[in-house]
Formats: structure tokens, C-alpha cells, sequence
């Protein structure tokens, strides 16, 4: 990769984004509205004795799972706008190359993710009274890695898309499954053996267990890293798989 083609194409990312104003307010509005209405759903609900309150528990791995779901959808449909269009097409005939685009887009809308678990956090924190014994930067932090990797997987499934439909129809099959089997519904040490293989094996359980360790934990602990190591390394594989099966345009 070059640095100076990636550090420009993600200033054009950031730019076509920034005109994008439905965009900007789907990613920095529709998370405050799904918490406003995950406060209203738990507010009321009794507290288990020793137990952290269920508000606290279900808004914080949501703080996790809005960017990634917002993110994919988003990314996976502009990468296919990008190949539809053409501008992929013209682009790739020019220095840039695929990891330099893909890895631009990581970037881009990364930092697009990080302000959106920003805004998010903030409002739970200081509207809603989440409470958490790890701070608030941690979470933005495993918040903004989640919105890597939803990027990742959203530009990875893309390439199998000729439709914005068919990116569309990529959501439940790639995002509804780590929601299910991420430990929100059901901990995971409780799943059914092979349940819990393949939840072992999704990289969004990992994003959870690592916001659950700052939940319970005023420090940072060695669980808490590897499983960002974890969703971070996922997130460069997902790129770099991307990469391989990117085409040009959608036939």
C-alpha cells in the first residue's frame, strides 16, 4: 500500500460522505433513537440482586452492535454504488490500488464509526445514566473497532452483490447470527456445545465479551485486549479477503 494514495483516498471517502446528508443523519441519529428506545423497554425492569441493572447490560453491547449493523448496511451498499456506477472501474485504472481503496474505506468510515459510538455513548452516559465500572473511552474504543469490522464484512460481501437488494439481503445472514449467538440472549458458556462453537467462531462475541469486561471492570484486563486483538485482526483478514474478490463492476 502507499500512504499517500490511502491518506488521500480516505479524504475522498470522508468527503462523499460528508455530502451525503441522509447518511450522516442515519449514522449520527438512528443509534440515539434505538437507545432511546431500549432506556424506555428496560427502564422499568426489576434489578436481580447483584446484578448490574438490565438497562446497563443490554445498552452497553448495544453501543457495540448499532455501529456494526449501521456500517454494514452502509458500506456494503456504497461499495456497490462505486462498482455499478462505474468510478470503480475508472479508479482501478489509475495508481490506486484495491488495498489502498478497501483499506481507505476501513479508514473512512472507521472514524465515521468512532464519532457515531462517540455521539452514542455520550447520550447514554449522560442522558440515560449508563453505568459501568471501565470508562467511557473503551467502549468508543471497541465501539469503533466493531465499525471496522462491520466495514470489513461489508465490503467483503459486496463483491457477491449485483443489487443493492442482493447487499441488502447479506444483513440477516451476516449480521442477525452474531446478534443472536453474541451472549446477549443466552451466555455463551450455556449454549448448546455446538451453539457455542459457532458463536467461538464469530468475531462480533469477541467485541461483546470485550465491552462486557469493561462493564464489570474499572481496569483494562488482558481478556479485554485479546478480544480487540481479535476483532481487529478479523477486520484486516475481512479487508484483505475483500480485496481478492473485488471486481470491477457488477455484471
Amino acid at each position: 500500500m502507499n500512504i499517500r494514495i490511502l491518506a488521500a483516498t480516505t479524504g475522498r471517502i470522508l468527503r462523499q460522505l460528508g455530502h451525503d446528508r441522509r447518511t450522516v443523519a442515519l449514522l449520527v441519529v438512528l443509534p440515539t433513537v434505538l437507545l432511546t428506545l431500549v432506556y424506555f423497554m428496560y427502564v422499568d425492569q426489576p434489578t436481580p440482586p447483584g446484578q448490574p441493572a438490565v438497562f446497563d447490560r443490554v445498552a452497553l453491547i448495544m453501543l457495540g452492535f448499532f455501529p456494526f449493523i449501521i456500517m454494514f448496511l452502509v458500506t456494503s451498499i456504497a461499495m456497490l454504488r462505486e462498482r455499478t456506477t462505474g468510478t470503480l472501474e475508472r479508479l482501478l485504472t489509475t495508481p490506486l490500488g484495491k488495498l489502498d481503496l478497501l483499506f481507505g474505506y476501513g479508514i473512512a468510515f472507521g472514524l465515521a464509526g468512532a464519532v457515531q459510538a462517540s455521539i452514542a455513548s455520550v447520550i447514554a452516559y449522560w442522558v440515560f445514566d449508563l453505568d459501568t465500572a471501565g470508562s467511557i473511552g473503551l467502549v468508543v474504543l471497541i465501539s469503533a473497532v466493531s465499525a471496522v469490522l462491520a466495514v470489513a464484512l461489508g465490503l467483503f460481501c459486496s463483491a457477491f452483490a449485483r443489487t443493492e437488494f442482493q447487499a441488502v439481503q447479506f444483513l440477516p445472514v451476516v449480521v442477525v447470527p452474531q446478534l443472536l449467538l453474541c451472549g446477549l440472549f443466552v451466555p455463551r458458556g450455556e449454549m448448546a456445545g455446538w451453539l457455542q462453537a459457532v458463536s467461538d467462531a464469530l468475531p462480533l462475541s469477541y467485541a461483546v465479551e470485550a465491552l462486557q469486561e469493561v462493564g464489570r471492570h474499572v481496569d483494562p484486563t488482558a481478556t479485554m485486549w485479546r478480544d480487540l486483538a481479535i476483532v481487529a485482526g478479523a477486520a484486516v483478514a475481512a479487508l484483505v479477503l475483500a480485496a481478492a474478490t473485488l471486481r470491477r463492476r457488477s455484471e
